[in-house]
């Protein structure tokens, strides 16, 4: 089963946000620019900010009960 790639950015975005929100010292800003990033996708492949922000905007969000046990 292939994971579409919207879903993949998707995730990527939640989890850099996330990290950000765990520093609040660095934590981004509204209108801030994302610093680069690579984090592995499907199969392990690496996908960067760069590779996402060149098929469009990238927006980036959290949704904090993604990463907490159910």
């Amino acid at each position: 089963m292939r994971i579409p790639a919207r879903f993949v950015a998707a995730a990527l975005v939640a989890f850099v946000a996330g990290l950000a929100l765990a520093w609040p010292a660095s934590a981004l800003q509204v209108g801030d620019k994302a610093p680069e990033f690579t984090l592995p996708g499907p199969g392990g492949k690496p996908v960067t900010l760069a590779e996402l922000t060149a098929k469009g905007p990238v927006v980036l969000y959290t949704f904090v009960a993604a990463f907490t046990p159910t």
